[in-house]
């Protein structure tokens, strides 16, 4: 029994490879992204997948034809489609062609674009917010275009040949409404599925026919119950090993972080139970105190308090992504403690403090040279890019701040507080949330209206964090419009006076070049398109190499302007001129008006 069920396995890998291969057949050729953008999650991006749904289901064989147009939705966000299929290619080869083509079309080809077409060698694919049915287009032409005057698309591929191929063995040209190609080799299929046959109709059963026999039923259903069962049974068992080592993983798993686990009585010995002498701050978490271990090694023990915000299910979730990470810039974690209402983190001791410690300190700051400052940017960026890419996990911290960079004893920086962290699959870019996190003024627009966050959130916050490193000043400190952060810093960058937002501390020596690309870095980051914001990787290429040219930014993410040519309101006669606070940049409704509390949706505290 156990044979058979692997030689059922068997058969079913080939099929399944079969299909495979034959759903493999599409050659890419060229693609042409052109149009607006569509705005994710709208109504046209809903007509859109309704359309490539529509083109990719649609069987050639029964209506035995290759090519098919359709449309979805009603204007102003129609989506008109099409698809057309060499004659020579077999329906099933269409189909696979066609579906190939609608999955990579959206999703890695031509992203966000209102208008696409995708060329394979055995199929072409298109769609559009205009309607092209009927329309003779030359344009866009892969390899070149020479249009002409003339009415007929072959004619206009044919006529290109000559100039475009001279001398070439072989070429082709491919247009939205043709496509031509020569080769010193047979480049077509000679043998093509026949057009369908109509059903034939069985004549009317008379006496003396005989019945199907049925010895052959008898013989035929128990064989076809049997191989059933047999390949039920052989995945049942496959899938029941599978899940064992999957619960062995597990189990593994929770004893690796069963061995940092420490007892009570060993974190009330080292912290001199919990002393205030030793407390080295506190926050809405609770407090962090200093501790001494039996081998002399210095520790920061994070008392969580009982009413705080992190409950287990945090706490587990920063015990197991600290226990897999390890990097010079990430705080490291050497254990953890979980006994009746105790929840503890025990951390590597850094003397130093928090980023906010020092920056926002009228004293402090003076320790933090320009050429330390350029330091702790560069290595805040190569932890987030470690959290982001180079780790085994694909981590979002989602509460990236000032106060949870700690500062070694050479004043390296420490990425910390992972409470908030969210672990990604391999292949996933975003997800949403309806419990907003984080501290204001380091939230990304898309996380604070909508619940989005991805890696393009940790770069908004990223570049937060180093304009409030450059400028001293803090992001979510003023209530005066004009002193915002962002506003503050765009409105000097407009003008060609960024070097002014530069920490008076710092003007007497710096790096002129150093401070005006950490400025133009920063405003990337904080732009409020995602799509716009750079990776980490992109930006610690743009600290080391001076040779990569950076775009030039638009407006950032929350920034307000004043115009002058608004008359106020009656309600706002007493106010200071004649001004009007305009919505910022990136809103979902620049006409509306706004005040600077309502930017945040939710009661939010620093923790």
């Amino acid at each position: 029994m156990r044979y058979f069920g692997l030689f059922i396995l068997l058969v079913s890998f080939t099929l399944v490879l079969q299909f495979k291969l034959n759903i493999a057949q599409a050659t890419f050729n060229y693609k042409s992204c052109t149009g607006d953008n569509y705005t994710a999650n709208s109504i046209y991006e809903s007509n859109l997948k309704l359309l490539l749904s529509s083109l990719s289901s649609f069987n050639t064989r029964p209506n035995n034809t290759r090519f098919y147009n359709a449309t979805a939705g009603s204007s102003p966000d129609r989506v008109y489609g099409q698809f057309q299929c060499r004659g020579d290619v077999t329906f099933d080869v269409c189909n696979s062609c066609v579906t190939i083509a609608s999955q990579e079309i959206e999703l890695r080809e031509c992203p966000n674009k209102k208008e696409t077409i995708i060329w394979y060698w055995e199929c072409m694919l298109r769609y559009s917010n205009r309607s092209f049915s009927s329309i003779m287009q030359l344009n866009p032409t892969f390899r070149r275009l020479n249009s002409g005057s003339v009415t007929d698309p072959d004619r206009v591929a044919v006529g290109d040949l000559p100039r475009l191929f001279f001398n070439k063995i072989g070429g082709r040209v491919m247009k939205p409404s043709c496509q031509f190609r020569y080769e010193m080799y047979q480049i077509y299929n000679s043998k093509v599925d026949e057009p369908i046959a109509p059903p034939r109709v069985s004549p009317p059963f008379t006496r003396g026919q005989k019945k199907p026999s049925s010895k052959v039923l008898i013989i035929t259903i128990p064989i076809v119950i049997g191989v059933l069962f047999l390949s039920s049974t052989t995945i049942y068992f496959c899938c029941r090993k599978k899940m064992k080592y999957a619960i062995d993983e597990d189990v593994n798993e929770i004893n690796d972080v069963q061995s940092l686990q420490f007892n009570i009585k060993t974190v009330r010995d080292a912290t001199d139970n919990f002393s205030d002498a030793n407390k080295l701050g506190e926050g809405g978490f609770g407090s962090v105190y200093k501790g001494s271990l039996s081998d002399g090694q210095d520790v920061a023990v994070k008392r969580l308090s009982k009413n705080s915000a992190q409950g287990v299910c945090e706490f587990k979730n920063e015990v197991l992504l600290l226990a897999k990470l390890h990097h010079k810039n990430l705080v490291r974690l050497f254990g953890f403690c979980l006994e009746g209402d105790e929840k503890l983190l025990i951390y590597e001791f850094v003397p130093n403090s928090s980023l906010d410690q020092f920056i926002f300190d009228p004293i402090r700051r003076t320790y933090l040279d320009w050429q330390r400052r350029y330091t702790i940017i560069g290595g805040i960026a190569r932890g987030l890019v470690y959290l982001h890419e180079d780790s085994r996990l694909r981590i979002i911290h989602r509460d990236l701040k000032a106060a949870n960079i700690l500062l070694d004893a050479e004043m390296n920086p420490k990425v910390a507080d992972f409470g908030m962290a969210r672990l990604f699959l391999l292949d996933q870019t975003q997800a949403n949330t309806k419990k907003i996190v984080g501290t204001f003024g380091y939230m990304a627009p898309e996380y604070v209206r909508q619940g989005r966050f991805s890696q393009k959130s940790d770069v908004f916050s990223f570049g937060v964090l180093v304009l409030e490193i450059i400028t001293g000043r803090k992001s979510n400190q003023s209530v005066n419009v004009d002193d915002i952060l962002l506003s503050y810093v765009w409105r000097h960058w407009e003008k060609g006076t960024a070097l002014e937002v530069l920490e008076p501390v710092l003007r007497e020596q710096y790096s002129r070049t150093e401070v005006i690309r950490c400025i133009h870095i920063g405003l990337l980051c904080v732009q409020a398109d995602v799509a716009v914001r750079p990776t980490m990787a992109s930006v610690v290429l743009m600290l080391s190499n001076y040779s990569v040219s950076l775009s030039l930014p638009s407006p950032p993410a929350f920034y307000f302007r004043r115009e002058s040519n608004i008359a106020p309101r009656e309600d706002e006669a007493n106010s200071a001129g004649s001004s009007q606070l305009i919505a910022p940049y990136g809103s979902a409704n620049r006409s509306t008006c706004h005040s600077i509390n309502e930017v945040s949706i939710t009661e939010l505290h620093p923790r």
